[in-house]
């Protein structure tokens, strides 16, 4: 796994490094240093630098430069610099490295442009000159490096104005949220870390990785039967959404991911129309009304007899005894239960404070207006911070919260995973209710939850990943990305 820091957690971390451990100045010549190391440097280089540290950093990287021969210039915002940055410029200026003031140019002509402009602390709009530059550097057709994180991108939640497009960013100290959350993938071409020596004072988030899934999932032993891997159930369906319970299934998304016994527990009237799309699967069929599951407690429990994980909401519609379906899953059953979809909507008419009362292991599963829904809290007001609202709601309430996105958070409000897997061809229907039926199985038997939740969130978008690849963004649907999954779980544990 790799470190992720919120931009106070860094802020704080490196005041504490400076005053106790390494002096700013050398911190910086070490993060000019780490940028310089890590492009491939050739042909007419610009550096264009703002006036705090961050210009700093620019100025190593151009000293380094003219050192080892390379032909480069420095362009100013303005005549103004940090105490670190001036000592750095200084030496620039003594190397005879030409640098100008900006003065509404077009910055045509040069190979490779590097962005020292703003660091991770902005969280502005961008106006005035930055602005007129920012425009200036990405309309340039230049290969363009970005300094810690793109000026103009906020360092906690990715989400900009304006910023500069990158095709490299080399991330300094930690890598931040705000390189993968919301438009930072679409600004960002490749991502580098490069460790300066901070010593971090909180514990950070963590971005899972292939390898931290291929460790969870494990290597199977010849001595196990279905059992081992644990029963699971899907509750869900009704005959105005019946393909989203056939979505969870489809392909065995759920079988797929390693569980022993998948069971659909759906409306009766749609069964029939299920049956076509599983094999191995068994489906249970319920009473309804109005198309819908009509609560039946005797019938339930006995659907759900030797389930080790329950994931209810997919398709459910609006039309049943859904409160009464989830009070009584949340009030009677301690399992792992995986609320989503039209869970999630019954969910936030009821009293929250059942979940607070819950024997169950409940995992949320929301997309931001699910959780806007949920929380009485408008998007805008999430966004500022997404990772620390999810992270309160989930102590609050106490569950894991999984908040979808172009960068997935998990969090059980202690710990923060990110999952930045995924892709824009997922951004269609049934994408949550594939997810739904991968977390399910790895739920199932679970010894670390919130590991499993994290890892499925992971499989899902590396399958979106493969199934965009044969088809396109625009084109793929989310059945393309259940029938994927068994490919992205042989390419993970191989």
């Amino acid at each position: 796994m790799k470190s992720v820091v919120s931009v106070d957690n860094m802020r704080q971390s490196d005041r504490h490094t400076i005053e106790n451990i390494t002096p700013s100045r050398e911190l910086m010549l070490r993060a000019g240093y780490g940028i310089f190391k890590s492009v491939e440097w050739k042909g007419k280089i610009l550096v264009v630098c703002g006036k705090g540290n961050n210009a700093g950093d620019g100025y190593v990287v151009a000293s380094l430069l003219k050192e080892k021969g390379f032909d480069v210039e420095i362009l100013l915002l303005d005549n103004a610099f940090s105490n670190d940055g001036e000592f750095y410029f200084e030496k620039c200026k003594k190397e005879k490295i030409p640098y100008r003031v900006y003065e509404n140019e077009a910055l045509t002509g040069y190979d490779i442009i590097v962005d020292c402009i703003f660091g991770t602390g902005f969280s502005k709009d961008v106006s005035g000159k930055a602005k007129d530059v920012i425009e200036r550097i990405n309309e340039s057709g230049a290969y363009v490096v970005c300094a810690d994180i793109n000026s103009g991108l906020n360092g906690d939640n990715g989400i900009a104005s304006l910023c500069v497009k990158s095709d490299l960013t080399v991330s300094i100290g930690d890598m931040k949220s705000g390189h993968f959350l919301n438009m930072a993938k679409d600004k960002i071409g490749k991502i580098v870390n490069c460790p300066i020596g901070i010593e971090l004072l909180d514990e950070p988030y963590y971005l899972i990785e292939k390898e931290d899934v291929k460790n969870l999932l494990g290597k199977r032993e010849n001595y196990s039967h279905k059992g081992t891997y644990g029963y699971v159930a899907m509750i869900g369906g009704s005959l105005e959404y019946s393909g989203a319970i056939k979505l969870s299934a489809i392909a065995s998304s759920a079988l797929r991911s390693g569980c022993g016994v998948a069971k659909i527990l759906a409306p009766v009237s749609i069964c029939h129309s299920i049956l076509p799309y599983i094999l191995e699967s068994t489906i249970y069929p319920l009473d309804e009304k109005n198309g819908s599951i009509k609560f039946n407690k005797a019938q339930l429990d006995e659907g759900l007899k030797g389930i080790s994980a329950i994931a209810v909401g997919m398709g459910l519609g609006q039309k049943g005894d859904n409160c009464e379906l989830l009070s009584y899953l949340l009030e009677n059953y301690s399992l792992p239960l995986i609320i989503d979809a039209d869970g999630l909507n019954t969910l936030a008419k009821m009293d929250l404070d059942i979940l607070k009362k819950s024997s169950c292991k409940v995992i949320l599963t929301p997309h931001l207006k699910e959780l806007e829904r949920l929380s009485k809290t408008p998007i805008d007001e999430i966004q500022k911070n997404p990772i620390e609202f999810a992270k309160k709601f989930a102590k609050e309430y106490n569950v894991i919260l999984l908040l979808k996105g172009t960068c997935t958070i998990i969090t059980d409000g202690e710990r923060v995973y990110l999952s930045s897997t995924g892709c824009p061809g997922m951004a269609c229907g049934g994408s949550g209710d594939v997810l739904s039926g991968i977390l399910l199985s790895l739920c199932a038997k679970s010894k670390d939850l919130l590991l499993s939740v994290a890892s499925g969130a992971y499989i899902n978008g590396y399958a979106g990943e493969i199934a965009e690849a044969k088809t396109c963004d625009i084109s793929m649907t989310a059945g393309d990305t259940a029938r994927a999954v068994a490919e992205a779980i042989t390419k993970i544990v191989k």
